[in-house]
């Protein structure tokens, strides 16, 4: 299986130098349609619901203290399959030119994040996962 470390080496080959937050996001979404058009994970690392949205804690050891991010060593873009890469590729195509801001707020509305915050307040620290389960409910219905 490929990793987050893989699918962020390959995001960053497509969209050349953006912001660490925009990376998450861009990878988040990676993983949500994955599970709902390939019917199958990108990555087994862990998607935690953190103040500012999704967060794979992984990458973010990586990128810790960086505003933006333009490769990612360690990360094997090569062993992507064609379906992933078309994935990723059509996931690039909807979201890729958002602000890094506009794709937060964008999680913010959603349930699978909603869902893993609940009861904490706003600016709460939280490291609660957010399930292959709840993307694929969430991003396969039909609203």
């Amino acid at each position: 299986m490929t990793t987050a470390h893989d699918v962020a080496a390959y995001i960053l080959s497509k969209t050349g130098e953006i912001t660490a937050m925009k990376l998450q996001k861009l990878v988040y979404y990676s993983q949500a349609w994955s599970l709902v058009w390939d019917e199958e994970p990108l990555f087994d690392e862990r998607i935690e619901a953190w103040v500012n949205g999704p967060v794979v804690p992984d990458l973010y050891r990586r990128h810790r203290g960086m505003f933006k991010v333009s490769s990612w060593p360690g990360g094997d873009p090569g062993s992507l399959t064609d379906s992933q890469r078309q994935t990723i590729d059509a996931v690039l195509g909807y979201y890729g030119d958002k602000p890094s801001q506009w794709l937060s707020d964008l999680t913010h509305r959603e349930a699978p994040w909603i869902e893993a915050r609940r009861g904490l307040d706003a600016g709460d620290p939280g490291n609660r996962e957010i399930s292959h389960a709840a993307l694929a409910e969430y991003y396969s219905s039909p609203y």
